[in-house]
């Protein structure tokens, strides 16, 4: 029959956009007037309350609302109604799990909101909200919970014996943890980790990391760092753990200087040991057998009472734990007399001194060159007087020189008219100076007057010729008078005419 009227009333092809168009109005309109709101996903942590939000939205008020319930799918294909609200018969609460933790937020249909208590990790899933309506059937909305836990961090350390293997040496777990946490290693200690998860019944993770390495003594003590990093974390934790790894002891002896004299008193030994564990026994011998009767043994001390030839011999330190013992000997000499020993300047001492010794020759050749420079450029009067100038006829010059007869060239005596100054100022006594020569004090020998027997050069040069020496001269006429200088004055030669 429907394809009778089909035939008969055919849909123009005009028509078909507009049918498909009304349509889709239509839809967005059921949908938009029936609709339930609710929170898509909310986060929660064990112990805690949260509240499941539900409201009816109707655009039109068509829609005739008759129940709700709430349904709890745990896992896919499990649904479990845990609350249920009608008008007239009230509430009710089926699932037992949930009994007396779960309460409707208001007395409505319209806003059938809840609350669940003492949250557990297992009441994490998927929660519906379901209306029963007439005429349009049910209408839902669904929130997802999750739930959140903190993880327990720890860390500690695995005590291990030095080795050759590569073992664990600390662990970190970060247990019932949701979501897993992250779990690295911070160390300076060359090693590697490995991780390891394991889920737990109420959806919870725990995981586990294990540091490694090849123990040597010198780990001991060093510190490698746990650090958990989880969504509910507001910083990542942070633990530093120390390693420790045992080994057997090593052992030295100190103490002994070299100057063991004969009568000292203050002589000791000491017994030094590394181990871990501490070390159980600690045991002083000799090697000539037991020990001097002037030594006192206190734990890792050798104590020598008084030195003498008895403890001239060679003492062994003996030290044990649990994983082994070792030993260390020593000789001692014993001397007759005390060694001086002269302690080394320190370093410091010995820069201070050189660098003092250098200020001081800076010093030094400062002033010198600052004396120099001031004597070059003349500053101040000479400190030293200068010597006399040294006259031709000095007595000096007198003594060291043969007679010979004066020339032309001598001084002739003052005319009448001139003035002769004589000098008074003081001067050094020579024992050159002679007073019975009547030239006292560099005075110089009577000067002969040749001008007033020869008139000129020439008859002087002629005299010469025919053999007449300066000997022969008449020392009588116009002989110039001898200086009278008495002896500590200064010389000054008499004026010269020539």
């Amino acid at each position: 029959m429907a394809t009778d009227y089909a035939a008969r009333c055919p849909v123009s092809p005009a028509r078909i956009p507009w049918l498909v168009a009304a349509a889709i109005l239509l839809s967005a309109q059921g949908i938009g007037a029936q609709k339930v709101r609710v929170e898509e996903e909310l986060e929660a942590y064990p112990t805690e309350s949260v509240d499941l939000r539900c409201q009816f939205i109707d655009g039109g008020g068509l829609t005739k609302l008759t129940q709700v319930s709430w349904i709890w799918e745990p896992v896919d294909g499990q649904r479990d109604n845990i609350a249920v609200y009608h008008p007239v018969y009230g509430q009710s609460f089926p699932n037992q799990s949930f009994k007396d933790r779960v309460v409707f937020l208001h007395n409505s249909l319209e806003n059938p909101s809840i609350r669940i208590s003492n949250l557990r990790m297992s009441d994490a899933g998927r929660y519906t909200c379901e209306y029963a309506t007439y005429p349009s059937g049910n209408e839902q909305g669904t929130t997802t919970l999750v739930m959140l836990a903190k993880p327990k961090n720890s860390a500690n350390v695995v005590t291990v014996q030095a080795g050759t293997k590569s073992v664990v040496v600390a662990r970190c777990e970060a247990a019932d943890g949701k979501p897993a946490a992250t779990i690295k290693w911070l160390a300076s200690v060359g090693g590697n980790h490995s991780t390891s998860t394991t889920n737990g019944p109420d959806g919870t993770v725990t995981v586990r990391s294990e540091y490694r390495l090849v123990p040597t003594p010198a780990d001991n003590g060093r510190e490698v760092t746990c650090m958990v990093d989880q969504r509910t974390q507001e910083r990542p934790w942070v633990h530093p753990v120390k390693l420790s790894v045992e080994y057997p002891p090593s052992v030295s002896i100190e103490g002994y200087d070299n100057n063991w004299y004969v009568g000292r008193s203050d002589a000791m030994l000491l017994c030094v040991s590394n181990a871990n564990p501490e070390p159980t026994t600690i045991t002083w011998t000799a090697a000539s057998g037991s020990l001097p009767d002037t030594v006192v043994v206190d734990g890792n001390k050798l104590m020598v009472r008084k030195v003498d030839d008895a403890v001239n011999t060679t003492f062994i330190c003996e030290v044990k734990n649990k994983h082994g013992a070792s030993r260390h000997q020593i000789t001692t000499v014993v001397i007759e007399e005390e060694r001086q020993i002269i302690a080394a300047p320190s370093t410091g001492a010995v820069i201070g001194g050189i660098l003092g010794a250098l200020i001081f020759i800076g010093v030094i050749i400062g002033a010198i060159f600052l004396i120099r420079k001031r004597q070059e450029d003349g500053e101040g009067p000479p400190k030293h007087k200068p010597p006399p100038p040294v006259k031709a006829g000095s007595s000096t010059e007198m003594l060291n020189k043969p007679s010979e007869p004066p020339t032309a060239t001598e001084t002739a005596p003052l005319s009448p008219g001139e003035v002769y100054y004589e000098p008074t100022g003081g001067e050094p006594v020579t024992n050159l100076d002679d007073e019975t020569t009547g030239a006292l004090n560099g005075g110089a020998p009577p000067v002969l007057d040749n001008s007033a027997k020869y008139d000129n050069v020439n008859e002087l040069k002629d005299h010469a010729a025919d053999g007449h020496h300066g000997n022969d001269l008449d020392s009588s006429n116009h002989e110039a008078p001898a200086a009278n200088i008495t002896r500590g004055e200064s010389f000054v030669s008499p004026a010269m005419y020539v």
